[in-house]
């Protein structure tokens, strides 16, 4: 813990260069209400330096690894051949490579009309006030230092907007990919989705490596508005290499009726951060949080979520299934919070976990915090290996136990898959998660792994 401040503060005269740099060419520089805001969050980050062990929100992930290395922005790279990362079906791609816009790779046709799809450093440039009404509005600079170093470094990303009772049938993608370098490199991607009442739209976050390993540091904010009675959709993919450092954090502002879901598939990266934080800020509100984690080797990977229950009649969803082999630590950590006016509330939070090996570990914290009087909130975790019963009674039927145990996975890990809305971000991801067991040690047999009862805990309020 100690170790993490002492590397804050040597990083900090690197962190000072790099800003001051940054600012002398970043978009909208000369605008005074982006320049204000960039310049609080450097100050808000600089006095409270990255997160320790010590805070309660980071209590099972140090990043003591982030916060003791020199990164530099990374460079400007040229991709030609994308076939392999393209999703079939998608109303648009976006595609960043080291955090800025690549255009030539990009696919933007075809969007219906009253869709606004582009880069957010050219939205600012051409569009500031559009931008100026939701940028940095809801990311909690205040609390959390990753938001308010990305906010420093607001520079590029993908601008959404989705006018009122548009439907957009196909997902759009955003494709963020990092490319190897010499030294460490970080990127810090800003995404501003703003979906108007009665709209409905899906939206693919996707973080790939190309080239070969580097030490990468990808520290991505998003802010998803939904209006009254609007229907989106927003999924997470997370595939880079195992030098990757990867913090996300999705911010959800819904309004009176608005239906939420947000997905989130975990899949590669070294040390992995997921934050999800939903405000149900109109009543009646509906939102659902469903995530898959699967880790190998050493892999950490943490899912932070924080719901945020601020108006009465409004219900959330909490589903997030977890896979681990070899020395993999999981992390979940929900917290519900009930405020005082959230009357009628109804929030279930599951969390369930399969460890393969005798190596890997899982840190779950299902929490409730209830302000109000007439609710309905329930929340559990369990922990188990995979039951020999069912892997005898298929390999009884014929079925290697290979075979078997990778029906077993794929039949745990589809219980998140099949709540995806989306036929196009189902699918899609569906064939990465069976490609993930096959080239992972989760479907190789473990041996003495014998019969291990679930540790269930649960509690209702």
């Amino acid at each position: 813990m100690r170790e993490t401040a002492v590397a804050t503060v040597e990083q900090l005269e690197t962190w000072l260069e790099n800003f001051t740099e940054f600012t002398k060419t970043a978009a909208g520089q000369k605008l005074p209400w982006l320049r204000q805001l960039r310049e609080d969050a450097f100050a808000r980050f600089c006095e409270t330096g990255f997160p320790t062990t010590r805070d309660e929100d980071w209590r099972f992930t140090s990043v003591a690894a982030i916060a003791r290395t020199a990164f530099r922005p990374a460079s400007p790279a040229k991709l030609t051949d994308l076939a392999s990362w393209r999703i079939e079906g998608v109303a648009a791609q976006l595609v960043f490579v080291n955090g800025r816009f690549a255009r030539e790779l990009s696919q933007l046709d075809g969007l219906p009309k009253g869709v606004t799809v582009a880069s957010l450093r050219e939205r600012i440039e051409s569009h500031p006030e559009e931008v100026a009404a939701h940028l940095g509005r809801y990311a909690d600079t205040q609390r959390d230092p990753f938001c308010a170093l990305n906010t420093a470094f607001i520079g590029d990303g993908a601008y959404v907007h989705v006018a009122r009772g548009v439907v957009v049938d196909a997902p759009i993608c955003l494709l963020y990919l990092s490319t190897k370098e010499d030294a460490p490199t970080m990127t810090h991607p800003r995404n501003l989705i703003v979906a108007e009442d009665q709209s409905q739209v899906a939206v693919i976050e996707d973080y790939a490596s190309v080239g070969g390993e580097s030490v990468v540091f990808s520290n991505a904010v998003t802010e998803l508005i939904a209006g009254e009675s609007t229907v989106a959709q927003h999924y997470l993919i997370e595939r880079e290499h195992l030098k990757a450092f990867n913090v996300q954090t999705l911010r959800i502002e819904q309004g009176r009726s608005a239906n939420v879901a947000s997905h989130s598939v975990l899949l590669g990266g070294g040390l992995v951060r997921n934050n999800v934080h939903p405000v149900l800020a109109g009543e009646g509100g509906e939102c659902l949080i469903n995530g898959l984690f699967m880790g190998t080797g050493r892999q950490h990977l943490d899912n932070y979520m924080h719901v945020e229950h601020a108006a009465p009649h409004c219900g959330s969803r909490q589903f997030y299934n977890g896979i681990l082999d070899g020395q993999a630590h999981g992390v979940f950590h929900g917290r519900i919070v009930v405020h005082k006016v959230a009357q009628k509330t109804d929030a279930k939070q599951t969390n369930r976990n399969l460890l393969l090996s005798d190596d890997a570990q899982i840190d779950t914290k299902p929490q409730l915090e209830i302000y109000a009087d007439d609710v309905k909130c329930t929340h559990g975790a369990t922990i188990g290996q995979i039951e020999e019963n069912a892997l005898f009674y298929l390999q009884s039927r014929g079925i290697s136990e290979l075979e078997a145990r990778k029906l077993l996975l794929m039949a745990f890990a589809e219980e998140c898959v099949d709540r995806m809305h989306s036929t196009v971000a189902r699918e899609h991801i569906a064939r990465l998660v069976g490609q993930h067991l096959l080239f992972t040690g989760g479907i190789t047999p473990q041996g003495g792994t014998g019969l291990v009862e679930e540790r269930t805990l649960e509690e209702v309020g």
